[in-house]
Parts: C-alpha cells; structure tokens; sequence
C-alpha cells in the first residue's frame, strides 16, 4: 500500500465494518518517536526562507523524507521548522532508520 520508504510503511493495516456491513480498510494511528532520543547524524542552522524539502534532500539524499527531520525536532507541522514560525534553535538531522 505504501512505499518502503514511507513513515506509514511499517504500520498495521486495520478493517472496520460500517453499519451497512461493508469493510473499509485503514491504517493505524502512527505515535511520534521522541526526538530527543533519535541518534543524530547533525545539527544544522536555518537560513530565513530555507525549505525543508532542500534540506532534506542535501542531508539525507532525498527531499520526501523530510518527516524524518520533523521526527527528529519534535515537530508535527513541517512548516514550524523553517521560515518565519521557525526555531532559532539548529535544526536536528538524524540518522535514517529503517
């Protein structure tokens, strides 16, 4: 159902049967690692207008994999992470995990 490099890759897959008795398929919930604890591979300043796909793809090698860094920083909306709403904190690029 998803790539093998997709956050949701390793997730159960659920069904749940509506009043009518038709399936509908899901996936379960995905819970955020703490970022903290995800090994680091660097740390990195923001620039003002930096976009995270660009960041991601000059440190991981590939711009989808932008939640990783999302993970990483304890941030559920990319757009925290850059631009004006953006930390003056570096930026934490972990490790990729499988």
């Amino acid at each position: 159902m998803f790539d093998s490099s997709s956050r949701y890759a390793s997730l159960e897959l659920a069904k749940l049967t509506d009043a009518e008795g038709r399936g509908v398929a899901y996936v379960r919930r995905r819970f955020l690692p703490h970022g903290e604890k995800l090994p680091l591979l660097a740390e990195l300043p923001v620039a003002n207008a930096e976009r995270l796909d660009l960041i991601t793809h000059r440190t991981l090698g590939d711009p989808e994999h932008f939640w990783r860094i999302c993970d990483a920083n304890n941030a559920m909306n990319p757009f925290d992470l850059t631009g004006d709403g953006a930390s003056a904190l570096p930026l934490r690029i972990p490790v990729p995990q499988p």
